[in-house]
């Protein structure tokens, strides 16, 4: 039996390649999306998809939309795993970079090979959809195309296009932290034992008064939690009031539970967006 995974593009794209990177050992059968709120539509609508999703890049920083919706789903993280994104210019077979006359890809795919692009300046930049989606569409158009798409390598084997060029991004290091998320029915045979667990996100607000995060710091760093990432967002009609998404790692669950319990009465809006186990590797 296969496992339907929701992700955000078509068919190649990186979160297809994040969810079979993720679940190497099993069938995975993907659910295209067109927008992350589909998405989360998607996977509340059906509780036995699991989700995956992106939710940090080391060079755009978070994806504030993507921290909102998952706050406002019932869906809770099981897992992660960090990706290297690495870009190719393919196209049809046969052609080279000296004939095409037209690239296509994601605005953030085409920043992100700026470089390589600037010095074949004969070379029309398109913005498109996503990565995946021009690829398929370069397949799926004429065959005397001499347009190129700027994709993930899985997307160009996957729909027949030849790589004329790898790892054309300007940044090698350029990594993508996506989530693993399930319906609260499933997540307990989805993600290990508490006791292995080592990470927990979670969101909550505070009083608008003087020392209150610093005083919701001082009790993490009593009970020896490390604070791996803090994103602050305002309140919409609460002036100067923020809601705060933290990613905390531990090495006791008791004593992360116990930090959980000591910071309550100094904070509001408190929900767990999941427990689970770091990711140690990142994915080439």
């Amino acid at each position: 039996m296969s496992r339907k995974v929701t992700i955000q593009g078509v068919a190649g794209c990186f979160h297809d390649a994040a969810a079979r990177a993720y679940f190497v050992d099993e069938d995975v059968e993907t659910v295209e999306c067109d927008t992350f709120h589909g998405m989360m539509d998607t996977l509340d609508g059906d509780a036995s998809l699991t989700g995956i999703m992106a939710i940090e890049n080391t060079i755009a920083g978070a994806l504030l939309q993507n921290h909102e919706l998952l706050r406002r789903s019932s869906h809770t993280i099981v897992g992660e795993i960090k990706m290297r994104i690495s870009h190719v210019l393919c196209a049809l077979p046969g052609l080279t970079i000296n004939d095409l006359t037209e690239v296509g890809s994601h605005p953030m795919a085409l920043m992100q090979c700026e470089q390589f692009l600037r010095h074949h300046p004969h070379l029309k930049l398109t913005e498109t959809f996503d990565t995946a989606g021009t690829a398929r569409d370069i397949a799926a158009g004429p065959a005397d195309s001499h347009m190129g798409a700027v994709c993930g390598e899985l997307a160009a084997k996957l729909y027949g296009l030849d790589v004329i060029e790898r790892g054309i991004e300007t940044n090698k290091r350029n990594f993508t932290r996506f989530l693993i998320l399930a319906d609260p029915l499933n997540a307990d045979s989805m993600r290990p034992r508490p006791e292995d667990c080592d990470k927990a996100s979670i969101v909550f607000t505070l009083p608008h008064t003087h020392g209150s995060l610093s005083k919701v710091l001082t009790i993490f760093t009593f009970y020896d939690i490390n604070l791996t990432k803090i994103q602050s967002m305002p309140i919409i009609g609460r002036e100067w009031e923020y809601r705060f998404y933290a990613d905390l790692t531990f090495d006791s669950m008791v004593r992360y539970r116990q930090a959980i319990d000591a910071v309550r009465p100094l904070i509001n809006d408190f929900r767990s967006l999941g427990e689970y186990k770091a990711c140690r590797n990142e994915i080439n």
